[in-house]
């Protein structure tokens, strides 16, 4: 199964473990330009341009246009999503949502498109955006289903629900700070380098495979079983 991401770095950090936990099911790329909004992603498109890092996990393999990267596999699937900071702001989605879908219905037609709904921002983080989201966590996640399940509704997309999953295991002590935890961030808005993009990777094998994610055998070096186990049982729940 061969997966494309027209992302940023929050489908770098979602795809980062995907392959290794569908243990070679999944072949999956990334087209990484940071912090690229669909608007920035539109342009990009129709200028043809070349700068997109193709990522393998953290591999960068050269720098590409989203028309040849789509020419050059025959995918399975092809993600989309908003840039973080306006992820919860639907007004922000189009024309260019639709613009990106155009394109790639008539670039790689065989290709099934679905949306990457991205998790909100750690409370206590400093971000110039998030007082869009009054610098609240559970008030960003809201407006991201929002905006992301108009988006979906209106272009008849499926919706990969990591954004929920990160929710729920901010409230496992694990990762709940007021509770002796650590973050699940490793800068209070890109996941972390272990339990966070392993999570959003459990939730992308489950979501395209079918598959119960509590059936996945890799994980990352030096992580809790025991951790990992429970992060396993939030991602089949999401789904």
């Amino acid at each position: 199964m061969k997966i494309l991401s027209i992302g940023n770095s929050f489908s770098q950090d979602a795809t980062r473990y995907l392959d290794a936990v569908s243990d070679g099911e999944i072949f999956s790329r990334n087209l990484y330009m940071p912090g690229c909004s669909l608007e920035t992603h539109a342009e990009n498109i129709e200028k043809k341009s070349d700068v997109y890092e193709y990522q393998n996990g953290d591999e960068i393999i050269g720098k590409i246009s989203a028309y040849d990267a789509l020419l050059g596999e025959k995918w399975d699937y092809v993600t989309v999503q908003q840039g973080s900071a306006y992820s919860g702001v639907y007004e922000t989605f189009e024309p260019y949502l639709t613009e990106i879908i155009n394109f790639v219905k008539k670039t790689s037609p065989s290709s099934k498109i679905v949306f990457h709904r991205t998790w909100a921002y750690e409370n206590g983080g400093v971000n110039e955006d998030f007082p869009l989201y009054l610098c609240d966590s559970d008030i960003m996640l809201e407006k991201i289903i929002e905006a992301s399940t108009a988006a979906a509704t209106r272009h008849l997309l499926r919706i990969i629900p990591v954004g929920n999953a990160v929710q729920r295991a901010r409230r496992l002590p694990e990762f709940d700070v007021s509770r002796g935890g650590v973050l699940i961030t490793r800068d209070y808005f890109h996941l972390s380098l272990d339990y966070g993009r392993y999570l959003a990777a459990l939730v992308w094998y489950g979501f395209f495979t079918g598959k119960n994610p509590e059936g996945v055998t890799f994980a990352p070096q030096g992580t809790d079983p025991e951790i990992n186990a429970k992060l396993k049982k939030i991602a089949k729940e999401v789904l």
